[in-house]
C-alpha cells in the first residue's frame, strides 16, 4: 500500500528538485527523504526520479503521480482543519515581491507568530513577477493577476511609484525642472531581460538616452544605490517617502502605478493557518494604505 507520508516526501522533492531542500522544508534529515522515496518507488514499481548531481527530475511515472499525490495532500490539509483548534500550528509559505515582503509584510509578521508560537511563516521574496506554475506556496502576492483556475485571486491594493535621489546627487547633477531633463541624468534601473513590471516598462520611453551606470533587479538594491548617490531610482512611495535622505522628483509630472494581487490555491482556503496569514496581509495593507498610495510624505519633500 502506498504511504501518505512517503507521498508527501515525494511532492517536496518534485517541487524543489533537490533532496536537501526537500528535507529542509520538512524539517527532517535528507536520509529520511531518500528512504521514503525509495519505499514509494518500490511500492509503485516504477522509478519516480532521475538522480543527477544537478538535481532530481521527474520520470514519466513521477509526472503521472503528481496529480494523485496532490489530491492526497489536499485531503490531509483538509483533515488538519477539523476540530477548530485555536492555537495555529504548521507552516505557511508566502511568496511575495521583494519590496512588499521587506517593507510591508515583514514588519507585521511578528504579531501573528507571537500569538501562535507553533506557527511558522516562510516568506520567499522574488525580484521578478512571481511565477505560479508550481505549487510551492500557500499564499502569494503578485504584481499581476494570476489566471490559473486552481487559484482564488483578488486585488489587494494599488501602489504608487515615484523617482527618488539624494540631495547630494542633485547638487552635482544637471538641473532637473521637467521630464525632458531626465535624459541628462543617471538612473539606477532594472536588468533589461528581467524587467517585468508594467509601469516601469512604460516609463522607459521617457528616458531613452539616459545614462544607466548600474542595473539591479531588486527594489531594495535600487533603494541602497540611490542612497549612495549613484543616480535616480524608481521606488514604491512606501519605500522612498519615509526616508528623509531621499527627495521625490517631478511627482506631479511622473505618475507610475502598480497593483498587488492575492492568490491562494483553492483547497488551502479551508486551513485556519492560511486564513490567518490572509487576514494579516489584509490588515497590514489596510494599515499602510496611505503609504502605498503615496499620500504621506510627499508634501514635506517638496517644501
Amino acid at each position: 500500500m502506498i504511504s501518505a507520508d512517503a507521498t508527501m516526501h515525494f511532492l517536496q522533492v518534485a517541487r524543489r528538485g533537490r533532496l536537501k531542500l526537500a528535507a529542509e522544508s520538512m524539517g527532517v534529515d535528507h536520509t529520511t527523504v531518500s528512504r521514503q522515496i525509495t519505499r514509494l518507488e518500490r511500492d509503485i514499481g516504477h522509478r519516480l526520479f532521475d538522480r543527477a548531481p544537478s538535481g532530481w527530475t521527474l520520470t514519466e511515472a513521477g509526472r503521472d503521480l503528481i496529480p494523485h499525490a496532490e489530491e492526497i495532500e489536499s485531503a490531509l490539509r483538509a483533515a488538519e482543519s477539523i476540530g477548530g483548534r485555536r492555537e495555529l500550528s504548521g507552516t505557511v509559505r508566502v511568496i511575495t515581491p521583494d519590496a512588499f515582503g521587506a517593507f510591508i509584510l515583514s514588519p507585521g509578521i511578528a504579531s501573528l507568530t507571537a500569538a501562535h508560537s507553533q506557527l511558522q511563516v516562510q516568506m520567499v521574496t522574488s525580484t521578478q513577477n512571481v511565477v505560479l506554475s508550481t505549487r510551492e506556496f500557500d499564499v502569494a502576492v503578485t504584481l499581476e493577476r494570476p489566471h490559473a483556475r486552481s487559484l482564488v485571486t483578488r486585488k489587494m491594493s494599488k501602489y504608487r511609484l515615484a523617482l527618488y535621489a539624494t540631495r547630494e546627487y542633485l547638487a552635482s547633477a544637471p538641473p532637473l525642472a521637467s521630464v525632458h531633463d531626465l535624459q541628462s541624468h543617471r538612473f539606477i534601473w532594472y536588468v533589461d531581460d528581467l524587467l517585468d513590471i508594467g509601469p516601469l516598462r512604460q516609463f522607459e520611453d521617457v528616458i531613452p538616452g539616459a545614462s544607466i551606470p548600474i542595473r539591479i533587479n531588486s527594489v531594495t538594491g535600487h533603494w541602497q544605490a540611490a542612497l549612495s548617490g549613484m543616480g535616480i531610482a524608481p521606488l514604491p512611495c512606501y519605500v522612498g517617502d519615509p526616508d528623509p535622505r531621499l527627495v521625490s522628483l517631478l511627482r506631479d509630472d511622473v505618475e507610475l502605478w502598480g497593483e498587488y494581487w492575492l492568490a491562494v490555491p483553492r483547497e488551502y482556503l479551508i486551513l485556519s493557518r492560511v486564513n490567518a496569514v490572509i487576514d494579516l496581509l489584509d490588515d497590514v495593507v489596510r494599515t499602510r494604505r496611505n503609504d502605498m498610495l503615496g499620500r504621506t510624505g510627499a508634501a514635506a519633500l517638496h517644501a
